[in-house]
């Protein structure tokens, strides 16, 4: 694309061009294209992982952690109590005292489908307890990996 420039006039003055360059516009469209383009791939996951264990440094336990169990045969526990989920949001409020802001550990078996751990998660969320943490197994490294039985403690 190029500008015509006007004839100069008889005194020899440069008129201003009013056209619109978007030259460099189209440049920086084209660079951002690219950017997309190479960074849209690296933004899907398509691994399958084994979510239970982890390598996280062990966090500090509270003196009187609150447990909640999503078992195999997807029922549910709180501490060592074992509830119905229609009952979830009462049975924390009596173990929490009703404290909302207490931190409250979800523990589930590594069979249990990701989804029913969220669904378990958003009863929780539901019943007004915003504070929750995952419990998993320590992985050690290539041990873990290979089957070895690690310790367990809270992520």
């Amino acid at each position: 694309m190029g500008a015509q420039l006007p004839q100069a006039s008889s005194d020899d003055e440069m008129m201003p061009v009013s056209d619109i360059n978007v030259t460099p516009f189209i440049d920086v469209i084209l660079v951002l294209l690219i950017i997309f383009m190479i960074a849209a791939p690296l933004a899907t996951v398509d691994i399958a992982v084994d979510l239970p264990a982890s390598t996280a440094t062990k966090q500090p336990r509270p003196d009187k952690p609150v447990f909640i169990t999503l078992k195999a045969d997807r029922s549910l526990a709180v501490g060592e109590t074992p509830i119905s989920r229609a009952t979830l949001a009462a049975s924390l409020a009596s173990v929490t005292s009703s404290d909302h802001s207490k931190r409250l550990f979800v523990r589930a078996d590594k069979t249990v489908p990701y989804g029913d751990v969220m669904t378990l998660m958003n009863d929780i969320r539901g019943a007004g307890y915003l504070k929750i943490a995952l419990v998993g197994l320590e992985s050690t490294g290539p041990q873990a990996a290979a089957g070895a039985p690690p310790s367990g403690g809270a992520q």
